[in-house]
This record gives C-alpha cells, sequence and structure tokens, in this order.
C-alpha cells in the first residue's frame, strides 16, 4: 500500500513539474502517439516512473511504423535514428553539440558524393518571372518572383566553380580550430519557393546564397556581425546574427 502511494504521490510530482513547462502529460500514459510519448521522455523527470512503460512502448510503436512505411516515406530515416538514440539512453533529446555533430557529418557526406561525381546533387525546380506565389494577405493576391533570374544565376555554377566551392565547405567541415577566420553556414529551406539568403557584414563584405525549395545549401563566410535578410514566398526575413562558429538556420513558408 506504501509503495502504491508512494507511486502515485511521484507520478503528481512529475505531472506538476511538466505542466510547468507547459506541457500537460496527465494522460500521457494512455498515448499511443509517438510523438507525444517522445516529447514527454525529453521533458521528464529521470525517475519519473512512467519511463519504464512509456519507453518500451514507443520502441514497438516506431518499430511497427518502420514495417508499415511506404518505401519512399520521409518520416522512416527520422524514425530509425529516433530508435537507435532510445536503445542507448533515456530519451531522443539531445545537446546542441550533439545535434551540430550530426549536422556536420551528413553535410560531409554530401559533399563528399558531390566532389566524387564532380556535380551538384540537388534537385530544385528552376524559378520563372512568371512564377508567382501568394502573400500573406487577406485576398490571396499573386506576386511575381521578382528574384528568378538571380536565383537561376546562382544555381548555374560551372564544374570547376562547383568543385572549388565543394572542396572549400569540405575543408571548413574538417577544420576544427577555434581560431580560424571563416565558418560555414548552412541554410534549410523548408517552404515553397526557391529563395537567395544574403549575409550583409561590415563594409563590403557581403554573401548570398540561392537555396532551392525544400533544400539546404551552405557557404563558408569571415566570423563576424551580419544581417540575414530574404524573401521567403512573399515574406520579408530578417535577423542580426553573431556568426562566431558553424550555425544551421531554418526558413519556412
Amino acid at each position: 500500500m506504501k509503495k502504491l502511494l508512494l507511486l502515485l504521490v511521484s507520478v503528481l510530482f512529475f505531472n506538476l513539474s511538466a505542466q510547468k513547462k507547459g506541457k500537460d502529460y496527465t494522460n500521457v500514459i494512455k498515448s499511443n502517439n509517438i510523438y507525444e510519448i517522445n516529447a514527454f521522455l525529453r521533458d521528464a523527470h529521470p525517475d519519473d516512473p512512467r519511463r519504464s512503460i512509456l519507453k518500451p512502448r514507443v520502441m514497438e510503436l516506431m518499430k511497427e511504423y518502420i514495417k508499415n512505411a511506404h518505401p519512399e516515406d520521409q518520416k522512416v530515416k527520422d524514425m530509425q535514428e529516433m530508435l537507435a538514440l532510445l536503445r542507448r539512453r533515456p530519451s531522443t533529446k539531445i545537446s546542441f553539440d550533439e545535434m551540430n555533430a550530426i549536422i556536420k557529418q551528413k553535410q560531409i557526406a554530401k559533399y563528399k558524393a558531390e566532389l566524387a561525381a564532380k556535380q551538384s546533387t540537388a534537385v530544385y525546380t528552376p524559378s520563372t518571372s512568371t512564377n508567382t506565389f501568394v502573400a500573406n494577405t487577406t485576398n490571396n493576391t499573386a506576386i511575381p518572383d521578382a528574384e528568378a533570374e538571380e536565383f537561376n544565376m546562382l544555381m548555374a555554377v560551372s564544374p570547376t566553380e562547383h568543385q572549388n566551392r565543394t572542396v572549400k565547405i569540405l575543408n571548413s567541415l574538417f577544420d576544427n580550430d577555434p581560431n580560424a577566420r571563416e565558418c560555414i553556414v548552412l541554410i534549410q529551406n523548408k517552404s515553397d519557393c526557391n529563395i537567395i539568403v544574403r549575409m550583409e557584414g561590415v563594409g563590403t563584405t557581403k554573401y548570398r546564397l540561392a537555396v532551392p525549395s525544400k533544400g539546404e545549401s551552405s557557404v563558408v563566410i569571415e566570423k563576424g556581425q551580419y544581417l540575414f535578410t530574404s524573401l521567403v514566398c512573399g515574406a520579408q526575413y530578417a535577423s542580426q546574427k553573431t556568426v562566431q562558429r558553424p550555425i544551421m538556420v531554418a526558413l519556412g513558408n
């Protein structure tokens, strides 16, 4: 009876702790939602007694999802990575440095493949000035893509220029010297539109990077203070960033 009472008190305490974080896990013990359980395992106290029930459950749910998934399902890879993490640790929560390391290894593999193929592996639909996108207005006004010609020009690099750029990016990815003058910036474009990201630093230091819709691109820049700007499906994006080590910026609709 005492053990049961202690368990109930523990669950109540951890419920209150989770709710303070803005999440309500009151009924999570009944859940079969992979993402909800995964979020609970990420946020919950290490001694929360519900972990012993929910961790095996979510692992079985992930295995079942992978087993029945369509061959082209993009979520399968994410599920496999989460499953691997759960086998090694209490949750899929990873540190900033671990996340950076994962991104770095993926980038190295990508650019090694491009260097071997002697061409870009990016798959994209070229922009045209007649292509339009819908702005976030009350009447959904369609406006032309004013950056179409510039985007296509930036994407159409010569094999030699592409090789030189790829070598520079790989050198930056392998360089662990904190005193290096340059570092890499990775831009993920999660929007439905091709975009150009502009990075304006001190004086005449400027960079521009074309990033296809649903794709990503990288550039090596000098460390320093930058104003990042872009037109994302008609919406203005602007953010000041201090670039002193490799960073990733994700932009969406």
